[in-house]
């Protein structure tokens, strides 16, 4: 194409000098600006080389035919500075835009569109320099041109402002910034539409502007507007697409969401190579980005190595002294000092302080960052008045440029409360505790409006750890008159269990919503295709369609919770609300844990009680024991089925020394005591603890167990009424005869509950029993025994055993219509534990992938009809559910009309204890499908005395009107009287 061009030219100029003296000017000026305009055509290409000689050409023209000072001679010099701006030879590119300016001045004037477009790029180029000084006087200078020229509605004019607001996103006025976006933004709308390439930059400033305000929920929805137009115009191998895909990264990084901002930057950072090669200041950002993702997932060795080359393409192209070349130092030394290496981390942070000093003055956020990593790092070196006056500096930069309800800002009060409690200054620690709680509280609550509940689980993780320091500070101080155990109950009515109060709360007010139905039933379908995914051993699994699939639920859970606002679910209950609901003689008591913090970390983990009694002042911080000397009682005993290892854990003092003893001395008076169990604590029964004389601790008070106290304020509400039917399954066949699940399936959709009558469903169907699901002969003795209890209340009763107790049949209870009163599930449970920590494998060869599954909520739940083939193989007949019914599953279904759920079978109450939200298994799958009350078990139980467990709480409740607690403990005293060990009587445990 040059050669073409250039022959032109030479013909050109060849006819312009025929015949004449002189040179045709204008002929000239014409053939200078063709090939500016060819220049352009291969910058856009990104073909630089091409481009620059096209302009050298060009410029040379200009110089010998008319002359240095004229307007064409500075277009060359201006489009040669464009040229080296994208290419970001920025020093060079600052030479040719000022030559180009003074140029214009001169010949054209300072009131032309052209001058206006010189201070316009020499601003674009000083603000990439990080002369941000000089950015902002050549922007606002070409701003007044603009508006004094063309007006306050002209798209030069938005382009104007949308310079001006980088420049103060540099600096870090971000309320500025997002106004003078939002003007532009008007602007070019106005005269553009919004299918175009301005409006979608304009989209991606602004989603870049409200991460850093922390309002993620606008940051993502304008990050994904403006990748969606840059798809439609550009496509996606485009390098402005890859950028929209790396600035939603940095929306899911300030979220939590690691495992997603990897993903999102490896597509850009293919995209970019593609496009640029690796030696551009693009490709060294996304290694950064990727870089901090890694480290934030602990991979340090991978985060490493792109910190690395990130650094050299910036020091290669930028040098030493600029902003982005600090961003590199001050992430290889967090990386650093994570590792241990505290004097290559200081050295590092100290570069990267200096030059941000330099650049952006004293008074940035990012300054403020570079004191609060090296505060962090004095304070492992054991320096703590240095680490307290930055932490004390980068705190009050922070409150003067972000204000006080910013991430960053809490960020920082968490560390420097933290570093008092190192130094033993608990009286500064607490207010800073104090402030802190109110703030994440409120930055949690404004997230849970656009998260999806993966999202959240992230969010919410990081803050939960404040709650983590304050428990040790509250245990380390103990001074007199402290608000810490105030503090501290309160955070913990907070954070326990939040994510599942806020699912069922968001669950509750969607499904009230008839504009949201659609979107409900569009969210369980994708959910039940995950669920089908996640049931696959991994090697047969499609992982491209679990990754759709998970977008998707992720999309429809947040539009959903925005559609929910408000709520009991979402709403503070503080210490004294739970106080006034209890009565005399009644105790509430938080069971937590925590990791000890110090300079010198150590594996200790601590439990306490924060126990509270009407009347009480303030509640009562109960230190209790370390994880270390519970945990040698329980191997080998819960979640077992050793009979004997199970009765001697129970009866052992030293069980009740280290969690009822200490609480003694505040339960003179109290019979009966509310208490929310922590950590290992879920895998008691807390009641059956043996006290010194020989009692069972549920003899002398009535224990009832809840998730958190803070449902005595805000009770279990369900979606619908209680209906007058009950659901019983027992008497199950596991063998994998498909041709009677298929019969029973026909007709599962058309069988209805006989009102006032019991329905037994004959289970003729059976084979003979074998393999590793072995058939329990007591439990179909059990759901007749208990069916015919239940009819004779008046409640309509179905039972399904044999072959009809599908997994079809049992998710369709709350399928139009209430889903039963009760739910009674006599079969085997299953649970179990974390390969990972376990150090085995993924599900390979004969392995159950329910037993390697990454997922907790696969790893925990029911077993059904037919499932005998899917659970030693992986599969199961074409058409048919695999007859294991997970938690996952579960947790899909609606049950808010369902009083009780009753799950006589193994380890049902077991799972994996995660953080604040207790246990992933059964019990948080039907609390999250809306179940009120939840009989459980935590061991392997005895069909004999399961049975007798049964018909007896039945009685007690339905016969003789005992509220579903009093009957429950009625029935524990009754089967303690008439069995001895606790393996007998106490492996269900009752949760509401």
């Amino acid at each position: 194409m040059e050669k073409n061009l250039m022959l032109i030219v030479m013909l050109c100029l060849a006819s312009m000098r025929a015949g004449a003296q002189t040179v045709d000017t204008a002929a000239v000026v014409r053939v200078v600006d063709s090939l500016i305009q060819v220049s352009r055509a291969f910058t856009e290409q990104e073909d630089f080389v091409k481009a620059v000689e096209l302009n050298v050409i060009a410029e040379k023209l200009a110089l010998e035919n008319l002359g240095r000072e004229t307007a064409a001679y500075g277009n060359t010099c201006f489009n040669r500075g464009r040229i080296l701006l994208l290419k970001s030879k920025l020093p060079e590119a600052e030479k040719w835009f000022l030559e180009a300016r003074d140029i214009r001045a001169k010949v054209l004037g300072k009131e032309t569109q052209e001058y206006a477009w010189s201070l316009h790029n020499l601003g674009n180029t000083y603000c990439r320099m990080g002369d941000f000084e000089k950015a902002e006087s050549f922007h606002l200078e070409a701003k007044t041109i603009r508006e004094r020229v063309l007006g306050k509605e002209h798209l030069d004019y938005g382009f104007s402002l949308l310079n001006l607001a980088n420049v103060y996103y540099d600096i870090g006025n971000y309320e500025k910034t997002a106004l003078l976006n939002l003007e532009a933004k008007t602007i070019i709308e106005k005269a553009m539409g919004t299918n175009n390439l301005h409006f979608a930059t304009i989209l991606n400033n602004l989603g870049n502007t409200y991460c850093r305000i922390g309002d993620f929920e606008k940051a993502e929805s304008f990050h994904l507007e403006a990748k969606a137009i840059r798809e439609r115009v550009l496509g996606k191998e485009h390098i402005d697409y890859g950028l929209s895909l790396q600035n939603l990264a940095n929306v899911y990084y300030d979220i939590g969401n690691y495992e997603k901002t990897a993903l999102l930057n490896l597509e850009a950072k293919t995209i970019i190579e593609k496009a640029m090669g690796t030696d551009n200041l693009h490709f060294a950002t996304i290694l950064n980005n990727l870089g901090n993702a890694y480290w934030m997932m602990h991979k340090y060795d991978k985060a490493e190595t792109l910190h690395l080359e990130a650094m050299d393409i910036r020091e290669k192209i930028l040098g030493k002294e600029h902003l982005d070349y600090s961003h590199s130092l001050l992430n290889l030394g967090n990386l650093y000092h994570d590792r241990g290496d505290y004097s290559k981390a200081e050295k590092l942070q100290m570069e990267a302080k200096a030059i941000r000093e330099k650049v952006l003055g004293s008074e940035h956020p990012l300054y403020a960052w570079s004191l609060n990593n090296l505060a962090n790092i004095y304070w492992k070196m054991g320096d703590f008045k240095k680490a307290e006056c930055l932490h004390l500096e980068a705190k009050e930069i922070w409150i003067k440029t972000l204000g006080q309800e910013h991430p960053d800002y809490a960020f920082g009060l968490n560390n420097l409360a933290k570093l008092y409690c190192e130094m033993g200054d608990y009286e500064k620690a607490e207010p800073l505790f104090e402030e802190l709680f109110i703030l994440n509280k409120s930055l949690i609550n404004r997230a849970l409006h656009h998260l999806s509940e993966r999202e959240l689980n992230n969010y919410i993780d990081a803050f939960s750890k404040t709650q983590n320091n304050t428990l040790f500070a509250t245990h380390a101080s103990r001074t007199r008159n402290s608000r810490l155990p105030e503090i501290s109950f309160d955070n913990t009515l907070f954070y326990k269990g939040f994510l599942l109060n806020a699912v069922n709360q968001i669950k509750r007010l969607v499904l009230s919503d008839t504009a949201s139905i659609e979107k409900i039933k569009l969210l369980k379908s994708c959910e039940r295709r995950l669920a089908k995914e996640y049931t696959r051993p991994v090697v047969d699994r499609d992982s491209s369609e679990v990754m759709k699939l998970l977008e998707e639920v992720d999309l429809l859970q947040k539009n959903l919770a925005k559609t929910a606002s408000g709520g009991e679910a979402m709403r503070q209950v503080r210490w004294q609300e739970v106080q006034s609901t209890l009565k005399r003689g009644e105790s509430a008591v938080e069971f937590v844990h925590y990791t000890c913090i110090s300079l010198n970390p150590v594996d200790s983990i601590m439990y306490v009680a924060l126990l509270l009694r009407p009347g009480d002042d303030s509640p009562h911080f109960i230190p209790l024991f370390e994880e270390k000397q519970l945990t040698p009682l329980l191997r080998g005993a819960s979640g077992g089925s050793n009979f004997l290892k199970i009765n001697t854990l129970y009866s052992q003092i030293s069980l009740y020394d280290l969690i009822w003893k200490p609480l003694e001395p505040l339960l003179t008076g109290i019979n009966t005591i509310y208490c929310a169990p922590s950590g290992l604590l879920h895998r008691l029964n807390l009641a059956a603890v043996t006290t010194p004389d020989g009692q069972a601790l549920g003899d002398r008070r009535q224990l009832i167990v809840l998730g958190s106290t803070r449902q005595l304020v805000v009770p279990h509400s369900s979606n619908q009424t209680n209906s007058n039917t009950a659901y019983l399954a027992g008497g199950i066949r596991y063998d994998s005869d498909s041709t009677a699940i298929a019969y029973v399936n026909r007709g599962a959709s058309s069988r209805s509950i006989e009102p006032g009558a019991l329905t037994f469903l004959p289970d003729s169907l059976s084979i003979t029993r074998g393999g590793v699901l072995d058939y329990l002969p007591a439990t179909a003795a059990e759901v007749r025994e208990i069916g015919q209890t239940l009819s004779a209340t008046g409640l309509q009763t179905k039972v399904d055993t044999g072959f009809y107790a599908t997994e079809e049949s049992f998710r369709q209870l709350g399928v139009g219509s209430p889903s039963p009163r009760i739910v009674h599930l006599a079969t085997h449970g299953y649970f179990f534990p974390d390969p990972a920590v376990s150090k085995k494998q993924l599900a390979i060869g004969n392995e159950p992938v329910f037993k390697m599954s990454e997922h907790p909520m696969i790893r925990s739940g029911l077993i059904l009809a037919g499932a005998k083939q899917a659970w030693l193989t992986g599969k199961h007949p074409e058409g048919q559910e695999d007859g294991i019914l997970t938690a996952y599953e579960i947790s899909q279904m609606n049950l808010g009309g369902t009083e009780l759920v009753v799950l006589s079978a193994c380890e049902t109450g077991l799972g994996d204890i995660v953080g604040n939200e207790g246990v992933y298994g059964l019990q948080r799958a039907f609390k999250i499908a809306g179940a009120k009350y939840l009989i459980m078990s935590l061991w392997k139980v005895d069909d004999r005395s399961t049975r007798a467990f049964m018909t007896t709480f039945y009685r007690h409740w339905l016969k003789e009107q005992q509220t579903v607690p009093q009957a429950f403990r009625s029935t524990q005293m009754e089967m303690r009287a008439k069995y001895s060990g606790a393996y007998d009587w106490a492996g269900f445990v009752l949760v509401e």
